[in-house]
């Protein structure tokens, strides 16, 4: 696949200091229309880089993922989001630019600086919204963990998406939101080269760790996830190479 005009190291800012309100005003913003629930905020280290890979059922997923998060999040962003009004913020707090359209190492160095600098990536690695059910993964955290020997901690969304509820679709007003945080799984750093093989198999223990830590959610909370999109609706799947690392 050709790689994406922007494949070069893009630049990532860290403005924690600069835009420390924004967070807990944005929760309360959505406390205001949604319960939410967040669990398991000890999984997440609280010093040192840090991979939260989250299931992705419903649209205001990546909000949640970086307005609640124990600590400030640097999450793959489709590159579209930068080009809306919101653009400005996710610019100002540091998320990383995604080109679903073609393979894109320049997202994944930049990854790679935020978790070098200590810092916590943010990555849905199903690559689409669907039924949270970890049905298949791509291989970008399981790369990224590669690289850097950083935990992996499972994200789990509940609630974000109503059963029968469009990809695009909001939860009710009033509906109960729960993030649930899992133990993080580690695997030791591979020095380059890093072989595809490599990279499939540790890709393949992480997915069934994510699979296990959104049963004991579930269990945890009571709760179940939406179910598959409607019949007819399309998925917003990217591309082979997009976010799925192979050797390097």
């Amino acid at each position: 696949m050709t790689p994406g005009p922007d494949s070069r190291l893009r630049r990532v800012d860290f403005p924690h200091d600069r835009l420390g309100w924004v967070r807990p005003l944005a929760q309360f913003a959505l406390r205001r229309r949604w319960p939410v629930t967040v669990h398991g905020t000890e999984n997440v280290p609280s010093a040192g880089p840090v991979i939260l890979a989250s299931n992705h059922v419903g649209l205001i997923d990546g909000p949640l993922l970086a307005v609640f998060g124990p600590r400030p999040v640097h999450a793959l962003t489709k590159q579209e989001m930068f080009a809306s009004r919101a653009g400005g913020v996710l610019k100002a707090s540091g998320q990383i630019r995604l080109d679903r359209d073609h393979a894109d190492p320049g997202a994944i160095k930049a990854c790679v600086r935020v978790l070098d600098a200590g810092e916590v990536v943010g990555i849905f690695p199903e690559g689409t919204r669907g039924d949270g059910e970890w049905g298949s993964i791509r291989r970008g955290a399981a790369y990224l963990a590669l690289v850097s020997g950083a935990p992996v901690v499972p994200v789990t969304m509940l609630g974000t998406r109503a059963p029968g509820g469009t990809k695009n679709s909001l939860p009710p007003s009033g509906g109960q939101i729960d993030i649930v945080y899992g133990t993080p799984w580690r695997v030791e750093p591979v020095t380059w080269p890093r072989t595809r093989e490599q990279v499939g198999h540790v890709s393949a223990l992480l997915h069934e760790h994510l699979r296990a830590s959104t049963a004991r959610a579930r269990d945890l909370t009571g709760r179940d996830l939406p179910g598959p999109l409607p019949a007819g609706e399309s998925t917003e799947v990217s591309p082979p190479g997009a976010l799925d690392q192979g050797a390097s």
